[in-house]
């Protein structure tokens, strides 16, 4: 895949980024180097190998999913500016 000037400066448009007419050249060249490197990669054999979200092997650490003690909602919205029934009140936002 290449990349030419018109799409450099497409680019450089939904990146807020002012790229004058002498730059496109530059950046033209690097954005195919960094295409052709992603290139590579896709020619890497990756079958069998087990998908992974880190490099080193972690387990999240979990609590028990438990009942707490609860009961008291008049205590929880004791300090909300509005509540009714023990549910918190919020001005409506949507029309």
């Amino acid at each position: 895949m290449s990349v030419d000037a018109a799409t450099v400066k497409r680019i450089g448009s939904l990146a807020r980024i002012r790229i004058e007419d002498s730059e496109v050249g530059t950046y033209q060249d690097e954005l195919n180097v960094i295409l052709g490197f992603v290139e590579q990669l896709s020619e890497v054999d990756v079958s069998g190998v087990e998908p992974m979200t880190s490099v080193m092997p972690m387990s999240l650490r979990r609590r028990d999913d438990v009942v707490s003690d609860g009961g008291y909602p008049e205590k929880i919205v004791a300090n909300s500016p509005l509540s009714e029934d023990n549910f918190f009140m919020v001005p409506k936002v949507v029309e």
